[in-house]
């Protein structure tokens, strides 16, 4: 044993280690490989006690994990299921190949599946189980670019049509099936979004928390069920892929399986050519807390390791790197015989009596479905710990010249006519020779033996997957408006901010005895800044472990208490972890059958600028819920500065279809908006998400306006009007949200005592709503030309009205500057274009040119474009108001 012979050359006292190795080894042979683990652990203890530093190895061999004696054995027909997944192959490339050779480009991924297909179908025959009456169902997040091979199963299943498949990625006429897991494109179909890459295992790890927690709450009975997350090895390098791995493992998510396919190719080429990329990922994944399961030989690699007795293979799969092992699959037997076992003697000798064709056809253990049901069924079974199961495949496998395992192979979208052939006869497939040309799809039949045990498995398993529900059964009745009255009253004397305004509607709705028991509040460790750590000890903060310590303001009135039953879900410093959270809440209604209400509040240019991918995904992913930027606008969040003052969330928002962004100004307007978005998402059940942005200033809130309530849900109400014109009178038009409208206010009262000029003044909660319902008015117009025009919403309330309008906002000019076009007057837009500062309110306003001064100068100088005043009336308001003309413009500095 040449491993022994390495232990023993630089002992000291070989004898005694040798006593040692034996007694160890009869161990193992009487009692077992755990037994033989106890003691060891036990004399690693005894060491370290003794004050010896035994330094942690978070790598094991380059060998499977799990023994092949110890491999849970399959139960299926393992011949039918290799015809099934050929068939799946074989379709797979198919519908990427007739959709490439049509005009467009369409695209379209062969390799990745090719190199997935056994990872796949061992979990859709043996483990995925379907929601039914007697299991609530796993989930399942599918590689973005395996998606080919997922349609081709449910071809199989009857669920989609040749027609559906033959138009991949050709959607617009409402045929087609879309690139990826879409579940805003196919809502009965994709459960999860995966693409952009990453997304998925972050949003898996917040999904099978957010199980623990709803079960701990007693919101959902304990079960078995998992979430089934498959992700590449190269979409490892996405910092959301790894990111929050150490939650899962601190959390013990053992409802919770990742599946890293390693092909160790990545879009370009090897994912770590000069290393080792599963040995790396073992690592980090078991330095979180891990289970990690390692699938890299399949079964014709078992004899040649049986009779390694020198231990030189296992030596010298552990030299060697991942773009050799690529060669060797790219080059064939020959050069694997001569570069890898070739390296030396012992290893070239077991593989002599091998032809090249044998060594070639040494597989690895991702293509291996035995080895892969042993790994799921372990990964099934393990108790207290999340599993990752690292299985090395090969990319483009069964492509052979036209793209195994070479560097091009992600981007192969085209195979000729050779190609396709040897594709065909690799697999089996009964295609013509004089069809081969038009790669056409192949279905055995419904009542094939193929087909028929296809569908007795996925039976077993409760149903067909991936399947999606659209709306829970149950829907939930919102408060009504009148639970909030006391927010749409005048504060008086009292000043708040609209982020106490929230706090203040949360807790009138958490003491609703049906969506209360349903609210998920959210924070990323920033409930003090929002004023929310009363919740702590009226709700509790939820915690796997519940609380082992007294908290340190115990003797406070609101102290910091953790609780396995607790509400509230304080996911520490991660805007994208907290996120991921609270979209596991906001679908919860979808993979529960629960409806859920998360808030999410945050540092409002932490959210959508932080993690504006995740928010597109949210969208795609059909998720209820609020999002409160909290600390909203440029000048309001005074003291932070440059990136951290928000002027631009709203335009991020409103680019989302189906986030509706809100920027209120008073305490009424926050309730209105709450409650009305309760009622679309909890009573109706509209896909929908709400952002509402929150400021931290503090002043006094009139009561709303009577009958103003569908104004603010629409965008726009009239919270001032200055009366009937008299004639000459000077009148214009002020709009505003958030804190800059209490600017605008102030400067109609300027305009009034020094230049005479009356203002109507207009509550602009939503430009963006505003928007949104101008340019559907404007589409309904030019494509009804002989029907009575519409009007958009704007211009009916500004219609007839005298003046120009001035538009002034904590945000960007694009943002109020969106409804330009609605606008039936001169329009003036102001607002806060370039980098943050750190100043006081005043001043950034001053500089920011947005506070009262600046918003009567630009409607004195408006007037004066109409001719309504004049360039002296502009030069006074300049003098008046201390305005410096050569100011910098805050764009360019």
């Amino acid at each position: 044993m040449n491993w022994l012979n390495d232990i023993l050359a630089d002992d000291r006292d070989p004898t005694e280690t040798r006593e040692w190795i034996d007694s160890l080894s009869a161990v193992i042979q009487n009692d077992g490989a755990e037994r033989a683990h106890q003691l060891l652990e036990g004399m690693v203890e005894v060491t370290r006690r003794a004050g010896a530093f035994l330094p942690f190895q978070p790598t094991t061999e380059y060998v499977n994990t799990i023994a092949p004696h110890l491999e849970a054995k399959s139960p299926g027909d393992a011949a039918i299921e290799w015809r099934i997944r050929s068939i799946i192959r074989w379709n797979a490339l198919a519908m990427v190949v007739r959709a490439n050779r049509k005009p467009g480009d369409l695209g379209g991924h062969i390799a990745s599946f090719a190199s997935a297909a056994t990872l796949y179908d061992v979990g859709f025959n043996h483990f995925w189980r379907a929601p039914s009456a007697d299991h609530p169902g796993d989930l399942l997040y599918i590689q973005g670019h395996s998606s080919p091979g997922i349609y081709a199963r449910s071809f199989l299943e009857g669920r989609i049509s040749e027609d559906q498949l033959n138009h991949f990625r050709m959607e617009v006429d409402g045929k087609g099936i879309s690139s990826y897991p879409h579940p805003w494109l196919m809502p009965d179909y994709w459960q999860t979004p995966t693409v952009s890459m990453g997304l998925g295992p972050i949003a898996a790890i917040y999904q099978a928390r957010n199980w623990k927690y709803l079960e701990a709450r007693g919101l959902m009975p304990k079960s078995d069920r998992k979430v089934w997350c498959f992700m590449g090895d190269g979409e490892c390098d996405e910092p959301e892929s790894l990111g929050a791995i150490a939650a899962a493992g601190r959390e013990g998510l053992d409802n919770l399986v990742f599946v890293i396919n390693c092909n160790l190719q990545r879009l370009d080429g090897p994912v770590r050519g000069n290393g080792k990329i599963i040995q790396e990922l073992e690592g980090q994944f078991r330095g979180a807390g891990w289970n990690a399961i390692k699938v890299v030989w399949g079964s014709y690699w078992d004899p040649l390791l049986a009779r390694d007795t020198s231990g030189q293979l296992r030596k010298l799969m552990m030299e060697t790197v991942d773009g050799e092992y690529q060669n060797c699959k790219a080059f064939g037997g020959a050069y694997t015989r001569e570069h890898f076992f070739g390296k030396y003697p012992e290893t070239r000798q077991l593989v002599a009596n091998l032809s090249d064709e044998d060594i070639w056809r040494l597989n690895r253990g991702g293509h291996d479905p035995h080895k892969v049901y042993a790994a799921y069924h372990a990964a099934s079974n393990h108790k207290g710990q999340p599993t990752v199961i690292l299985a090395k495949t090969v990319k483009g496998y069964g492509m052979g010249k036209a793209g195994e395992a070479l560097n091009p192979t992600h981007q192969t979208k085209k195979l000729d006519e050779e190609a396709v052939r040897a594709f065909r006869d690799r697999f089996n497939i009964p295609v013509d020779v004089d069809k081969l040309s038009e790669v056409p799809f192949y279905h055995p039949g419904e009542k094939s033996e193929e087909v028929e045990y296809l569908k007795a498995r996925r039976a077993a398993l409760g149903g067909f997957l991936p399947q999606r529900r659209r709306k829970a059964d149950e829907s939930l009745k919102a408060p009504t408006l009148d639970k909030f009255d006391r927010l749409l009253q005048a504060s008086g004397e009292r000043e708040i901010s609209t982020t106490m305004a929230f706090v203040q509607a949360l807790n009138i709705t958490l003491r609703d005895k049906q969506v209360g028991p349903r609210v998920v509040p959210i924070v990323a460790d920033e409930a003090r800044t929002f004023g929310m750590e009363g919740l702590f000890r009226q709700l509790g903060i939820y915690a796997t472990a519940g609380q082992k310590y007294k908290p340190v303001d115990r003797d406070q009135l609101m102290f910091y208490r953790e609780d396995a039953a607790g509400q509230v879900l304080e996911e520490g410093i991660t805007e994208a972890g907290a996120f991921a959270s609270w979209m596991a809440s906001a679908t919860s209604y979808s993979t529960n059958n629960l409806q859920m209400l998360p808030f999410y509040i945050y540092y409002s240019m932490f959210g959508f600028q932080r993690v504006g991918d995740a928010a597109w995904q949210a969208a795609d992913m059909r998720a209820r819920g609020f999002l409160l930027g909290a600390t909203a606008g440029r000048t309001t969040l005074n003291g932070e500065g440059l990136q951290h003052e928000d002027g631009h969330s709203h335009l991020l928002a409103g680019a989302i279809p189906n986030c509706r962004a809100y920027d209120p100004t008073f305490a009424g307007e926050v309730a209105v908006l709450l409650q009305h978005g309760m009622q679309r998402m909890l009573e109706e059940q509209q896909d929908e998400y709400w952002y509402l942005t929150l400021m931290n200033e503090n002043y006094t809130h009139p009561a709303l306006p009577e009958g103003a309530a569908e104004g603010v849900i629409k965008g726009m109400y009239l919270l001032k009007d200055a009366g009937k014109p008299k004639k000459n009178e000077l009148r214009v038009q002020l709009l505003g949200s958030g804190t800059i409208l209490r600017e605008a206010i102030a400067a109609a009262e300027l305009l009034d005592k020094d230049f005479g000029v009356t203002a109507d003044i207009w509550s602009c909660p939503s430009f963006t709503e505003l928007r949104r319902d101008g340019f559907d008015v404007e589409r309904h117009n030019r494509f009804h030309p002989e029907a009575e025009p519409k009007k958009a919403y704007v211009t009916e309330l500004l219609e007839g009205r005298q003046g120009p309008a001035i538009a002034a906002t904590d945000y960007v000019r694009a943002y109020a500057d969106q409804i330009r076009a609605f606008v039936p007057m001169k329009y003036t837009v102001l607002g806060t274009d370039g980098f943050g500062r750190s100043d006081t309110r005043a001043n950034l306003r001053r500089f920011f040119e947005v506070d009262r001064y600046y918003i009567a100068h630009a409607a004195i100088a408006a007037l004066a474009a109409e001719g309504k005043m004049n360039g002296k009336d502009v030069a006074r308001a300049i003098k008046e108001y201390r305005i410096d003309p050569e100011k910098v413009n805050p764009l360019t500095v």
